[in-house]
């Protein structure tokens, strides 16, 4: 296992607690079961920026696995999910949180031991790093998977590797079957080196996103051609401390207009293990470029892509990665073994006062008028939150967030103060011989 897989940090939403196994003989030893069971109350004051519009509604999501395994070098796997929100009108569910039974997961892997190469064709996740250029988005009720053909080849130790991959992001579809559209259009390649830099790992990447049709500032419709180019560097450092930094440009182009963003995150937190429930204290910056219009020709609002991007701007996951710049300040603790709490407080605002205000799927929330926002102060929120594992199999979580529109919001008829609350379970199983 590399470093960066065993390195989490409190504000991401990992999935806590083990996966509990149940032991049936009868069952041959070529197949197995998995399942997920998640239940989530939340609760939204101001809901859909609607001053209030007050909402608590459930969240239910079963995932369910089969996976068999004809030949010591295939295996093959199908997932199934069912997801509802119960408590909202129709018209008030977004995308992401139902899903009427559909397969989330199948795909056939074969994979090589000696030369530790992993191949996959079909459907499944793609997730790497902190997930915040390439990930699932697993807080979201309908998590994201990818169709395609993907490939991981690593060392000996797979501490260095390299996973390829060529797919399309798979379209929910609440009442049907899910969906992705014609051809493959989202490609890349992104490394892993963890043995080059001691307690350190670099991961380097190429994407580019490549679609058919879109339309131009001007109005013409052409193709699109985007390449994404970066890395990610984590590790740890002398005195307690330990680091986070991710960087890339995007250059190519959109029909007749050019392509020309970037954005970058860096986090540095100290921990005081010596202390009574071993507090960690961070500070993060983010920063994704917004398009302030001098070139009509030219787009230079950052495109997120797909990300999982809860909780990178408050628990209330209002924005997206994108015509963004954040300040944040994290503690968490550990009081016990079991329980992690974290409390954490961010200002936020957009890079550009001549773009809009984008929320976390990547439309806009808040148009810019033609002379550009008169301030660049989106708001300021704080959170608090904590994760508990009950008898090992139990993930218990639950956390508070409050917005303060700022300046720009409230001069936009975006003013309505927001408290989201929420409390989850979590269960994991797998059923084998």
């Amino acid at each position: 296992m590399s470093y960066g897989q065993t390195q989490v940090y409190a504000e991401y939403p990992q999935t806590r607690g083990k996966v509990e196994p149940w032991k049936v003989e009868d069952l041959p030893s070529w197949l197995s079961l998995d399942g997920q069971i998640r239940l989530r109350t939340e609760d939204f004051t101001s809901y859909d920026d609607n001053p209030g519009n007050d909402r608590i509604y459930e969240l239910t999501r079963v995932y369910g696995g089969l996976t068999v395994r004809p030949t010591s070098f295939l295996t093959g796997y199908m997932q199934f999910m069912d997801a509802h929100a119960l408590g909202l009108p129709v018209n008030s569910v977004a995308g992401n949180m139902r899903d009427t039974f559909d397969l989330r997961q199948g795909y056939l892997e074969y994979h090589n031991e000696d030369n530790n190469i992993r191949l996959y064709a079909g459907r499944k996740e793609l997730r790497f790093g902190n997930e915040r250029v390439v990930g699932i988005s697993d807080w979201t009720n309908v998590s994201r998977t990818f169709d395609g053909l993907f490939g991981h080849f690593g060392d000996s130790t797979d501490k260095n590797s390299v996973d390829l991959f060529s797919t399309s992001v798979v379209k929910i579809n609440p009442t049907s079957l899910d969906t992705h559209g014609a051809g493959l259009t989202f490609h890349g390649a992104y490394g892993t080196i963890g043995s080059w830099i001691p307690n350190t790992l670099l991961q380097p990447f190429v994407l580019v996103k490549a679609l058919p049709r879109v339309k131009s500032q001007q109005g013409i419709y052409g193709s699109e051609v985007e390449t994404t180019f970066g890395a990610e560097m984590e590790g740890r450092l002398p005195a307690g401390f330990d680091y986070d930094v991710v960087g890339d440009l995007q250059r190519g182009s959109y029909s007749n207009d050019s392509i020309h963003a970037g954005a970058g995150v860096v986090k540095v937190a100290r921990r005081f293990d010596s202390l009574p429930w071993r507090p960690r204290l961070g500070g993060e910056y983010d920063y994704a470029t917004g398009n302030p219009h001098r070139d009509p020709n030219r787009i230079s609002t950052y495109d997120q892509q797909y990300p999982s991007d809860h909780n990178a701007f408050g628990l209330f996951d209002l924005f997206g990665f994108q015509n963004i710049k954040e300040r944040r300040v994290n503690l968490d603790l550990g009081p016990t073994k079991n329980l992690t709490l974290l409390f954490q407080g961010e200002a936020l605002g957009v890079a550009s006062r001549f773009d809009g205000v984008y929320n976390s799927g990547g439309g806009v929330t808040v148009q810019a008028p033609a002379h550009g926002f008169g301030t660049n102060s989106i708001g300021d929120g704080f959170d608090a939150s904590a994760k508990y594992v009950f008898h090992d199999y139990w993930a218990v979580n639950a956390g508070v967030g409050h917005f303060f529109p700022g300046s720009l919001m409230s001069a936009n008829d975006h003013g309505a103060p927001l408290t989201y609350s929420f409390f989850s379970i979590t269960y994991r199983f797998r059923v084998g011989k």
